[in-house]
C-alpha cells in the first residue's frame, strides 16, 4: 500500500506587510527557491507609489525561477499577486539576466538586489554557478556595486559562502547599460548537506577603524566633478586621524551618472557606504551624503552598517546555529525582512532596542 504523499499548502503573504516593498518578494524568492516551498503572494508592493510588479522585481522573480524551476502565475508587469512554486532544489550553472529585456527599454533596474536573490541559493546548489546580470550598477534605493563588492560579499566569505563579483559595465539611472558578473562557489559536501551551510556570525564590536578608501565616479561627465566629491570627503574624513584614500574616476557610461563610494575598514568588519548624484545636486552634497553616513556608522560603535544588517539576515536565518549583531538602529527594512523570514519558519529574530540596537537569528529545524 502506498502512503499518500502529504500536500503542504502554499504559504500566503501579504506584500503589504511592514514597509510593503520589494524586499518581501526578494526574501521570499529567495527562501522558496532555498526550501522548495511554494508562496503565495499578494498585495505586491502595496504601499509603493507604483504598485505591482515592476521590471527589476519581475527579473528577480524569472531569475529565482531559472534556478529553481519554479512554476509562476501573476509573473508580468504591474501584478500585485504571484505564486511561485519551485519543483526542484537550486541547480548550478550558467545564467543570464537583463532587466532591459523585460522592461522593453533601457532600464537602471537594479543588478545588485536581483543578484542577492539568487545568490544564497546558488551557493547551496551542487555545483558552480556564473550569473550574469545586466541593468542598473549605480543608483538611489538599491545597493551600489561598490557596497556588494567591498561588504556584502567579503561577509558571505566569512559566513563559508563564496562568491566574487566583477563589475563589466558601469549602469546609471535612467538607462542602465550595466554590467554585472558574479562567480559562485557551489556546496563542497553534498553528501553532508549541513557541512556547508553558511556559519553564525556574533558581531557585537568591530575593533578599531584602520583605513577608509573610496572613489569618486563621473561617467560622461567632466573629470572635475569626481575630483570635487573626492576632495570634499577627504577633506570631510580628515579629523578621524586614520589614512583616507578617495580615487577620483571618469568612465563612460549609456548615460551620464556620478557617485562616490567610501570603505571603513574595521580590525573585523567591513562598512560600505555609497551615494549618487542627480541633475541639480551638488557633487559637494554627494560626497557629504555618503561622509555622514560613515560618520554615523563610526560614531555608534556598531559592527553592522544599516543596509548589511539587512542584507545579512537571510544567510544568517538558515546558519549552522545562532548569530547575533549590533547595528545603530532598527530600521523598518530590517523588521519588514525579519517577519518575511519568520513566515517560512525558519528562524527566530529578536530586535532589542537600547543604546545599541542588538540583533539576534536563531535558526529552527523547521523548513530545511
Amino acid at each position: 500500500m502506498t502512503r499518500n504523499k502529504k500536500i503542504i499548502s502554499p504559504l500566503i503573504i501579504d506584500g503589504a506587510h511592514g514597509e510593503g516593498g520589494g524586499q518581501i518578494l526578494r526574501t521570499a524568492l529567495s527562501l522558496s527557491a532555498i526550501t522548495s516551498r511554494t508562496f503565495r503572494l499578494v498585495n505586491i508592493r502595496a504601499k509603493r507609489r507604483n504598485p505591482g510588479l515592476q521590471p527589476q522585481h519581475l527579473s528577480a522573480t524569472r531569475a529565482a525561477a531559472a534556478i529553481s524551476g519554479a512554476q509562476l502565475a501573476g509573473d508580468f508587469l504591474g501584478s500585485s499577486e504571484l505564486v511561485f512554486a519551485p519543483t526542484h532544489p537550486p541547480q548550478p550553472g550558467s545564467y543570464l539576466f537583463d532587466v532591459a529585456e523585460i522592461a522593453g527599454h533601457g532600464s537602471a533596474g537594479s543588478t545588485i538586489l536581483i543578484l542577492q536573490t539568487v545568490l544564497v541559493p546558488l551557493a547551496l546548489a551542487q555545483g558552480d554557478s556564473t550569473v550574469v546580470v545586466l541593468g542598473g550598477t549605480h543608483q538611489d534605493w538599491a545597493p551600489a556595486y561598490d557596497d556588494l563588492a567591498n561588504a556584502y560579499l567579503p561577509a558571505l566569505r566569512r559566513m563559508g559562502l563564496n562568491a566574487n563579483a566583477e563589475l563589466k559595465h558601469w549602469g546609471w539611472y535612467p538607462a542602465g547599460g550595466g554590467e554585472v558578473v558574479c562567480r559562485v562557489a557551489g556546496r563542497s559536501h553534498p553528501a553532508s548537506p549541513r557541512a556547508s551551510w553558511p556559519q553564525p556570525i556574533e558581531a557585537l564590536k568591530r575593533g578599531p577603524l584602520l583605513r577608509i578608501a573610496g572613489r569618486a565616479v563621473a561617467a560622461n561627465l567632466p573629470a572635475h566633478i569626481a575630483q570635487r566629491m573626492a576632495d570634499r570627503a577627504r577633506a570631510g574624513l580628515r579629523d578621524l586621524g586614520i589614512p583616507v584614500s578617495i580615487d577620483p574616476l571618469r568612465v563612460r557610461a549609456s548615460c551620464p551618472g556620478a557617485g562616490i563610494s567610501l570603505l571603513a575598514e574595521y580590525e573585523t568588519m567591513a562598512a560600505s557606504f555609497s551615494a549618487h548624484g542627480r541633475q541639480g545636486k551638488p557633487s559637494e552634497a554627494v560626497a557629504d551624503e555618503a561622509v555622514a553616513a560613515l560618520r554615523e556608522h563610526h560614531a555608534s560603535g556598531a559592527a553592522f552598517e544599516l543596509h548589511l544588517a539587512d542584507q545579512l539576515l537571510l544567510p544568517l536565518a538558515i546558519a549552522a546555529g545562532p548569530s547575533a549583531f549590533t547595528m545603530v538602529r532598527p530600521t523598518a527594512h530590517l523588521a519588514t525582512n525579519a517577519w518575511t523570514i519568520e513566515q517560512f519558519g525558519l528562524a527566530k529574530i529578536t530586535i532589542e532596542q537600547g543604546v545599541l540596537t542588538r540583533v539576534h537569528v536563531q535558526p529552527t529545524s523547521m523548513g530545511i
